[in-house]
C-alpha cells in the first residue's frame, strides 16, 4: 500500500524558515515524480514544486526564490525547504507521488499527474 506522510509544519513568524518532509512507503523513488502542493483557506489547491527522482526540479514562480525541493532516495523522503516565509504562505501543504511515472517540467506542477497524496501538514505564518 502506498502511503505518503508529511511532517514539519508549524507556526512561524514572517521571515522565518521551515523544512517539510514527506516519507513515502509502498514504493521506491525510482523513475517517479514527486511534488508539493498547498491549499490556503478558501482557496484552491495550487502547485508549489515538483521533482523527478533523478533530481530534475521545477518550482512555482510565486515561491521560486524562497523554496527548494529535494529528495533523499536512500530515505525515501521528499523535502521542501521554505525560507523567508510570508503570511500568504499560510496553507495546508500536501505531498504527492506518481510512482513509476517519469514526468518533468510543468507536468510536475499538474495535480492530475499524481496518483497518491498525503494528509497534509499545516503551515501558519504570522506577521
Amino acid at each position: 500500500e502506498v502511503q505518503l506522510m508529511e511532517s514539519g509544519g508549524g507556526s512561524v513568524q514572517a521571515g522565518g524558515s521551515l523544512r517539510l518532509s514527506c516519507t513515502a512507503s509502498g514504493f521506491t523513488f525510482d523513475e517517479s515524480g514527486m511534488g508539493w502542493f498547498r491549499q490556503a483557506p478558501g482557496k484552491e489547491r495550487e502547485a508549489v514544486a515538483g521533482t523527478t527522482t533523478d533530481g530534475r526540479t521545477v518550482v512555482a514562480e510565486s515561491v521560486k526564490s524562497r523554496f527548494t525541493i529535494s529528495l533523499d532516495k536512500d530515505k525515501n523522503t521528499l523535502y521542501l525547504e521554505m525560507n523567508d516565509l510570508r503570511v500568504e504562505d499560510t496553507a495546508m501543504y500536501y505531498c504527492a507521488g506518481a510512482p513509476g511515472k517519469y514526468y518533468f517540467g510543468d507536468a510536475l506542477l499538474d495535480q492530475s499527474s499524481y496518483d497518491y497524496w498525503g494528509q497534509g501538514t499545516k503551515v501558519t505564518v504570522s506577521a
